[in-house]
């Protein structure tokens, strides 16, 4: 009897070294018929020492064993309890307990039973790990976001899509089988059409089982795989730091620094303890969208000039209006993210043929006539004060200063209309009218050269630079006026 116990003692832990269960089983039978066969054999010497039988069972997790115990419902109740309270922590969830726990009956004498049901109780709960059916989003084969069933991953992967396309759009895309190739008709302006709809890299799915805390919700998973990232990394600014050293420090350009941080600009001071956030997003997928866009678009017409020597010199007419023409583009374009990466003409048709603009130019030269340009009025020199204003007041012209010598010289043919000084503050000025529309005044001049009503050619000498008037240094101070109303001179003087 002894030796029939120590070899079944033997066997037990012979099947725990990774025997299969229906094998281990099938020992265990042929074990326990032998037992009773012995003991039906002896049963005089079962009677004479009035021992009895008992059933135990031997408990496997995942078909290794765990331990011995007389009554398997204290085990059961374990494991349906855990069960249970997985089920209602995650009650949105198909969840199980990540191992699976079978039993092995066996009879034995009553008085060589030796289970140890708290230890086995114990084990279970060391080994027991919630788990969950779950369907992984791969990119490039590797899992990036868990979602809680196929149908939420693929919601998940629709809602980046619609990101950059309509729903209509992904409808059309799924329903048919290939994709266009032939361009759009002509038609309405701005017509589009999708073509395809895709992912940058292969996006895939798989059903895996995995921790329940791990399964993020959809609009989560969308934001990881925008963005690459759940969690922002912060930089707390230490005393003395500046935002080109900052964005330098985590590898970045300031400009991107700045765009990761709404409210910051090149100039913001910073203060010690402000957080900042150094996260560069890198989206673990981008969503790549082809198109057909038709569209209407304008041709520019052609300009032509004719000279004509008997209209003034300045003088411009317009012989011929000029019209755009029309015509129609079908582009294929390639957006990544919303933007444009590839965009080519697949056709092109002329709708209306643009009609070019004829101007008449005067090329004749009338000695008291200007054409509506203007020569520095210096010999060189530099711009002391510009038109705008100043102390209050606004300067109406600007002033130049130093020039190689204080020659004063006419800016444009004309007609002098004044000469002189009117004790206005200018000094010694002079006006001259272009007799276009234009006109120009030189004032705090040291002498005048030129009478009212003497013509003038472009860069004849009309004056000497001086100081007269309110002037607190030898500088010109220069004037346009344009149908009577002030103008800066930069806007027409030539300084070549």
């Amino acid at each position: 009897m002894r030796n029939l116990k120590h070899r079944l003692s033997n066997l037990a832990g012979k099947t725990s070294n990774g025997m299969k269960p229906a094998i281990k089983k099938s020992i265990m039978a042929g074990v326990t018929i032998a037992a009773l066969s012995f003991s039906a054999g002896n049963a005089a010497h079962a009677a004479e020492t009035k021992l009895t039988t008992t059933t135990v069972f031997y408990v496997y997790v995942n078909d290794s064993f765990v331990g011995m115990v007389a009554d398997k419902t204290q085990v059961e109740n374990l494991v349906e309890a855990e069960l249970a309270a997985a089920k209602k922590n995650y009650a949105n969830l198909v969840v199980d307990l990540g191992m699976n726990v079978s039993y092995i009956p066996e009879q034995v004498f009553s008085s060589d039973t030796n289970t140890n049901t708290n230890d086995v109780i114990t084990e279970l709960k060391n080994q027991i790990h919630v788990q969950a059916e779950a369907s992984a989003v791969m990119i490039d084969n590797k899992p990036v976001a868990y979602l809680k069933d196929k149908a939420a991953a693929e919601k998940v992967l629709d809602t980046l899509l619609l990101e950059y396309i309509t729903e209509e759009e992904l409808a059309a895309v799924k329903s048919r089988e290939t994709a266009p190739t032939l361009p759009l008709p002509d038609g309405k302006e701005k017509e589009t059409r999708i073509v395809d709809v895709n992912f940058s890299k292969e996006v895939s799915q798989s059903a895996e089982k995995i921790a329940p805390e791990k399964i993020l919700p959809i609009e989560k998973a969308v934001e990881l795989l925008k963005k690459g990232t759940l969690k922002e990394q912060k930089y707390q600014v230490q005393e003395g730091d500046v935002l080109g050293t900052i964005a330098s420090d985590h590898n970045l350009k300031l400009a991107q620094l700045l765009s990761l941080n709404k409210g910051l600009n090149e100039n913001s001071i910073l203060k010690p303890g402000q957080e900042i956030n150094v996260t560069v997003l890198k989206p673990f997928v981008d969503v790549v969208v082809h198109r057909q866009v038709y569209a209407k678009e304008e041709i520019a017409f052609k300009k032509e000039v004719i000279e004509d020597p008997t209209m003034p010199k300045g003088d411009t007419k317009k012989k011929q209006e000029g019209k755009v023409g029309i015509k129609g583009m079908t582009y294929s374009l390639t957006e990544q993210n919303g933007k444009t990466i590839k965009k080519e003409v697949l056709k092109e048709t002329v709708l209306e043929e643009p009609v070019t603009e004829i101007i008449r130019k005067g090329t004749k030269v009338i000695p008291s006539r200007g054409d509506g340009t203007f020569a520095w009025p210096t010999n060189g020199g530099y711009i002391s004060s510009r038109q705008g204003y100043r102390w209050s007041r606004l300067h109406k012209g600007i002033d130049i200063a130093r020039p190689s010598n204080y020659t004063i010289k006419a800016a444009d043919n004309g007609t002098v209309v004044y000469a002189g000084n009117s004790g206005d503050g200018y000094g010694n000025k002079i006006i001259v009218d272009h007799n276009n529309g234009y006109r120009t005044l030189y004032a705090h001049l040291a002498s005048i050269s030129v009478n009212v009503g003497q013509t003038v050619s472009r860069g004849s000498k009309i004056g000497v630079m001086g100081r007269t008037g309110n002037s607190t240094g030898i500088h010109l101070h220069f004037e346009v006026h344009q149908n009577g109303k002030i103008i800066d001179p930069l806007s027409k003087v030539n300084r070549n």
